[in-house]
């Protein structure tokens, strides 16, 4: 004989079921791709992927170029200053770019990540890492 709590607890497990398949689905299906907070398609790691760049951004000065020293010994790096200060950057193994500002958002380019960083700052400044010289 079928109980109500029976019942109920099969279809909590199913409906559980399709929830996680669901979204295996869009995170992993046919087509799926990464983007980040402007939209862009996550790239290829590219040497176009860090053009320098130098502008003026709500008010901030940011610049961003290719270095000869990279993050943990690696030959090639790239340098973002707000303002003049370094912020530490990273390039993952996919091509996206993230900061120390925000570690879990990831940036097609520099120039991406450094305009977010600002966005990110809200007017304050932004304290040299020390953690990573």
């Amino acid at each position: 004989m079928r109980t109500r709590r029976r019942f109920l607890r099969g279809g909590t497990a199913a409906l559980a079921a399709l929830a996680v398949a669901g979204t295996t689905a869009s995170v992993y299906g046919e087509g799926s791709h990464r983007a980040n907070r402007a939209g862009q398609d996550s790239p290829a790691r590219t040497p176009t992927a860090g053009k320098p760049f130098d502008e003026t951004y709500k008010g901030r000065h940011i610049q961003g170029r290719p270095t000869d020293h990279g993050h943990h010994g690696t030959e090639s790096g790239y340098q973002v200053l707000i303002d003049g200060t370094d912020l530490h950057v990273m390039q993952n193994g996919d091509g996206t770019w993230v900061s120390l500002i925000d570690h879990y958002e990831v940036f097609a380019t520099p120039h991406a990540l450094a305009r977010s960083a600002v966005d990110n700052l809200a007017g304050a400044d932004l304290v040299p890492s020390t953690a990573h010289l």
